[in-house]
C-alpha cells in the first residue's frame, strides 16, 4: 500500500474512534443524570420516612389493661328445659360444667315446669305419647333437676324467674276459683298454697327466691324482672326470628332472656351506656317436640356465661351443648390443667 492511502485509512480510523469516543461520554453524562436522579428521589423518600417517623401521633402499647377492682364473679343462666321433656343429655353437659366452673350465681329463665296435659289448655293434645307423663311426673322431674343442679354449685344463689308455662298454674288456680263465685279469694289461697310453684318445687325449703311474673321487681318497669350488675333477667316477652334485636330495643340496655329456645344475640351502642347487648342462650329442652308435629324446629341446646369485672361491666358468653357436648367443657379443663 502507499503512503498516501495508508495516512488516509490512518485518518478514517481515528475519525470512526473520535466518534466512539463522543457516542460513550454522551451514554455516561446521561447515566450521570440517572444516578443524580436517583440519589435525589432516594434522599426524598428517606426525608418522608423521617417525618412519618417522627409523627405526633404516638402509640402507647406498653400501658397496663385497667383490671377489676372488685373481682370478677362467675353467673350461669339456665334456660328452659321443661321437667319431663328435659334433654337430659344436655342438662348433664351443663352441670358437668358448673360442677367445674364452680359459679357463685346461677339465674333460672323459667319454663323448668312444663306444665303441660290439663294445664296446657291452648295446646290439642294428639299423640298417645303425651298422655304418657302426669303433673305430678313433671314436678318430680323438676325437683330433680334442681337438686343436681344444686348438688353441682353448692356455694352458689340461685333464683328462679317465673316462665309462661309455671304461670299456668296460677291461671288454672284463679280461673277454676272464679267459677265458684263467691269466696274465690279463699279458694284461690288454699288451691296456691297446694299447687304453686314454690310448693311444687320446694322452693322456700331449697331458698330459691321466685319472681313472678305478676309483680315488679328492683324498680324495673316491666313485671316479672330483675336488674343484677346493670344486666336486666326476664323469661322472654318475644318470640320472633329477631328476639333479641326486639328485647334489646324494649329494655335499651344489657339483658338475658329465654323463652324463644333459640341462641340468639343482638348489640348495638348508645350515647347514653356504651355498647349493649340482648343474650339468649338457646334451651335445655328436647329439640322437636310433640306440639311442633312434623315441623323441624330452628332450637338450640345451650347455657348462658356471664363473668362480672366489678367497676368495669361483664362478659356475656353463650354456650352451644350439640349431640350432648357442652363446646365449653374442653376449655374448662385445659384450663384446669
Amino acid at each position: 500500500m502507499s503512503l498516501k492511502k495508508q495516512i488516509k485509512a490512518w485518518v478514517g480510523n481515528e475519525a470512526t474512534e473520535s466518534q466512539e469516543l463522543l457516542t460513550a461520554r454522551a451514554q455516561l453524562k446521561q447515566l450521570e443524570v440517572a444516578l443524580k436522579r436517583e440519589r435525589s428521589a432516594r434522599e426524598l423518600l428517606e426525608q418522608t420516612l423521617d417525618r412519618l417517623r417522627s409523627s405526633s401521633v404516638k402509640l402507647n402499647l406498653t400501658r397496663k389493661a385497667k383490671s377489676s377492682k372488685g373481682g370478677v364473679t362467675l353467673r350461669v343462666i339456665v334456660p328452659d328445659s321443661h321437667g319431663c321433656f328435659v334433654d337430659q343429655s344436655a342438662a348433664s353437659a351443663m352441670l358437668a360444667d358448673i360442677a367445674m366452673l364452680k359459679p357463685s350465681s346461677i339465674i333460672l329463665l323459667g319454663d323448668h315446669l312444663d306444665c303441660g296435659g290439663f294445664l296446657a289448655e291452648h295446646h290439642t293434645w294428639g299423640y298417645v305419647a303425651e298422655t304418657d307423663y302426669t303433673f305430678e311426673d313433671d314436678c318430680q322431674a323438676t325437683n330433680q333437676f334442681l337438686d343436681a343442679l344444686q348438688s353441682a354449685a353448692p356455694q352458689a344463689t340461685i333464683e328462679y324467674l317465673e316462665g309462661n308455662h309455671e304461670r299456668r298454674i296460677e291461671k288454672w288456680i284463679v280461673t277454676d276459683a272464679l267459677r265458684t263465685g263467691k269466696g274465690s279469694r279463699g279458694d284461690v289461697k288454699m288451691l296456691n298454697t297446694l299447687f304453686s310453684t314454690e310448693t311444687v318445687l320446694q322452693l322456700d325449703k331449697r331458698k330459691i327466691p321466685i319472681y313472678k311474673q305478676g309483680q315488679w321487681y328492683d324498680g324495673c318497669h316491666v313485671p316479672g324482672t330483675i336488674l343484677r350488675d346493670n344486666c336486666y333477667f326476664t323469661h322472654g316477652q318475644f318470640t320472633s326470628k329477631a328476639a333479641a334485636a326486639a328485647h334489646l330495643a324494649k329494655y335499651n340496655s344489657n339483658i338475658w332472656f329465654g323463652h324463644t329456645h333459640r341462641m340468639d344475640m343482638a348489640t348495638k351502642r348508645t350515647v347514653a351506656s356504651g355498647p349493649i347487648g340482648a343474650w339468649n342462650p338457646g334451651c335445655l329442652c328436647q329439640l322437636q317436640p310433640f306440639w311442633m308435629h312434623q315441623n323441624l324446629t330452628d332450637w338450640v341446646n345451650g347455657y348462658g356465661i356471664q363473668l362480672v369485672q366489678k367497676g368495669l361491666g361483664h362478659l356475656n358468653l353463650q354456650i352451644p351443648i350439640i349431640d350432648g357436648v357442652s363446646y365449653l367443657s374442653p376449655l374448662i379443663r385445659r384450663g384446669a390443667a
